[in-house]
């Protein structure tokens, strides 16, 4: 039961707080916007920080409440890290959002260049791992 359950609470959560942040302040919470507006020194910063802070200080309730392990650390170098944010940043510069901003709250307004990159997103996604798992034996 745990299994399902945990996911679905989070997509509830997650859900809710962009609703709450569309309602209460009229913002997308797209995360690729609110760092950009966070690190340009926007005049309306404060929400962005601490919805930054949220993200990041998020997952130690849960872990300490639940007990469910940390995940492991990657075996990756530094540097895929740095490859693949900056492969992201691109993307999200190219697909004028990220996948939270499309995937979350533009699928959610109907909007029909929402669901076409959300739609792009997952079959990139999907042939991704099915590449790299299946015709490259895996990383």
């Amino acid at each position: 039961m745990f299994a399902y359950t945990t996911p679905l609470i989070g997509g509830l959560l997650i859900g809710a707080s962009a609703v709450a942040l569309l309602l209460f302040l009229g913002r997308i919470a797209g995360i690729a916007g609110i760092v950009w507006g966070a690190v340009s020194a926007q005049p309306d910063n404060l929400w962005r920080w601490l919805f930054i802070l949220g993200l990041l200080v998020g997952p130690l309730p849960y872990h300490m409440l639940s007990g469910t392990p940390y995940p492991d650390a990657s075996p990756l170098q530094w540097w895929h890290a740095v490859a693949g944010g900056l492969l992201v940043g691109f993307g999200v510069k190219l697909g004028s959002g990220c996948t939270s901003g499309h995937g979350v709250c533009g699928i959610g307004r109907r909007s029909p260049r929402s669901i076409i990159a959300t739609l792009t997103f997952m079959a990139t996604g999907i042939a991704t791992v099915y590449a790299t798992r299946h015709l490259l034996g895996g990383l």
